[in-house]
């Protein structure tokens, strides 16, 4: 814990959902503008010990640090909205810290004292508070789910004794809540606000700010009652409203609310006025493009918007680098139209995700259609992985070819297991690795450098004994990874823009730094729209 740190939790209450991500991350991207050191942790209060085999479908999509850590996909909105990146300290969930705890009982550390949630679980969790505060000035800790969940019981219990352990001047809790329009009465609601914040209390914990999650502004009258039943100061109850346009617009809402100001002044910390300029600039050609492009994403989890979340944001990103609105348009493999409906996108982009047979096939027809008839693609890990499959069978007359994942038997594999490790040991190619970019590729005019670092999360790889046959017939490999000679990239060069990555490019893009390759390739989308309009 570095000396004179500060501390804001966030929970939320009333239902799940309501943002408190977007709420820290928001807070976050505020007080870093203000010039100070800012983390923020996420406690998830499920026993999973990480997110990695969870199904999209249910948390959405799995998030990768640039040190290898699966996690919930709110750390991406920490690193889009703070411009920062995050490790294995910025995340826990209760299943690592009971993994944790149990370990270290087994090892004969607790000398065979009797093992409990208090004192033993919550000075692990309170353990993880102070580890991620290490070199920050604040830290904000979101606590994920719903007050009253008996999951998350524990980390409340650890931020409530969190108080006395670090001096309650450097403690502040914000409380994110619901206050719901009822319109058969036609009137705003406070009392499940109330019921919140006296369940929390009834834990110990006593909220000092609460942000009301509203779509429509709330009355005066309605600021005083909760400032009279919540015991919170009338300008500590801050309004965050339903957005127009974009996720990016919430910070400049919060900072109109003060709720930075506030912060500041109940924590006793001085900082400099903020500076957002840049962010108002991006803001700006976000509500106000002056193009337009339709992507498809053709994907398994397109049931859940959430499952592509990184994805759908480094898209948003490509597009304010192009001055361009990004409408984004998610095709199901399982559809029965599915290349009719793939064909009003102005470039198709498929993504990661675990397939089946007859999903494979349906993936390599979306790629087929995108190369044969010149639409810009984007194919992502195994996106990238389908796209030398298809080109193989369709263009090298490798009629059998396929990946190992799918079919062991194969006598063209041209995907074949990873012989990497990650950091514990495991198959998967996790997190950061290296990447050399051929000049002269498509790849090399987006980064316009020879040298570039990106995450990764897979376990097969393209196998280089087919990289000779594939690159005499078109499919150049514009990127390798130096230290192991990994496949990374591929493009067709006699396409206007066909790139396939084996690594996930949108975790490292943000809305004021792009990502080149999303660039790259929503300035190819809007090549393309605009030589159809001009035909």
């Amino acid at each position: 814990m570095s000396a004179g740190t500060k501390y804001v939790f966030v929970t939320g209450g009333v239902i799940s959902s309501l943002g408190k991500g977007i709420t820290a991350a928001s807070l976050a991207c505020l007080l870093k503008s203000r010039g100070l050191k800012v983390n923020v942790l996420k406690c998830d209060p499920y026993l999973n010990i990480n997110p990695g085999l969870l199904s999209p479908m249910q948390h959405g999509e799995v998030f990768v640090t640039c040190d290898g850590m699966e996690t919930d996909l709110d750390l991406g909105h920490y690193e889009r909205f703070m411009d920062q990146e995050t490790n294995r300290d910025n995340t826990v969930t209760a299943g690592r810290v009971y993994e944790t705890v149990l370990n270290a009982e087994k090892s004969g550390k607790f000398a065979g004292k009797t093992i409990q949630v208090v004192p033993h679980i919550t000075n692990e969790i309170k353990y993880r508070f102070k580890k991620a505060a290490e070199g920050f000035e604040v830290l904000i800790v979101e606590i994920g789910g719903t007050v009253g969940d008996i999951e998350g019981l524990p980390f409340l219990e650890a931020a409530r004794q969190f108080r006395n352990d670090v001096g309650r001047d450097n403690v502040l809790h914000i409380h994110v809540t619901l206050v719901p329009y009822i319109k058969a009465s036609d009137e705003m609601k406070t009392k499940p606000t109330q019921h919140s914040v006296m369940k929390l209390r009834e834990l110990g914990i006593e909220p000092s700010i609460i942000v009301c999650r509203i779509d429509q502004p709330l009355t005066d009258d309605l600021k005083e009652k909760i400032t009279l039943f919540c015991s919170v100061d009338k300008k500590a109850v801050i309004e965050e409203m339903d957005v127009q346009h974009s996720i990016y617009e919430v910070p400049i809402k919060l900072y109109e609310e003060k709720l930075d100001e506030l912060v500041l002044e109940y924590l006793n910390l001085k900082a400099k006025p903020a500076d957002l300029k840049q962010w108002g600039e991006m803001l700006y050609t976000c509500i106000n493009p002056k193009h337009s492009v339709t992507i498809a994403i053709a994907g398994k989890y397109t049931e859940l918007k959430d499952s592509y979340k990184s994805i759908y944001e480094a898209l948003k990103h490509g597009g304010f680098a192009n001055d361009c609105a990004v409408r984004i348009k998610y095709v199901d493999l399982d559809s029965a139209n599915l290349i009719k409906e793939l064909s009003g996108a102005d470039a198709i982009i498929a993504p990661d995700g675990a397939v089946e047979t007859g999903t494979l096939e349906k993936k390599l027809e979306v790629i087929k259609h995108a190369r044969e008839n010149n639409v810009p693609f984007f194919g992502i890990c195994l996106g990238m992985q389908c796209a030398v499959i298809e080109f193989a069978r369709n263009v090298c007359n490798m009629k059998d070819a396929d990946s190992q994942e799918f079919n062991d038997q194969t006598k063209n594999p041209v995907i074949i297991k990873s012989i990497a490790k990650n950091a514990e040991g495991g198959e998967w190619r996790l997190g950061s690795w290296h990447c050399s970019v051929k000049k002269g590729s498509k790849a090399f005019e987006s980064y316009k450098t020879d040298s570039v670092s990106e995450r990764h999360r897979h376990k097969y790889e393209v196998n280089n004994a087919f990289a000779q046959p594939l690159e005499k017939a078109g499919l150049v490999v514009s990127g390798v990874n130096p230290e192991m000679q990994f496949v990374e990239m591929v493009e067709l060069s006699s396409h206007p823009w066909f790139i396939g990555v084996q690594f996930n490019p949108e975790f490292q893009s943000r809305p004021v730094r792009p990502h080149p390759l999303f660039k790259g390739f929503i300035a190819a989308a809007l090549k393309r729209k605009e030589s159809k309009s001009d035909a």
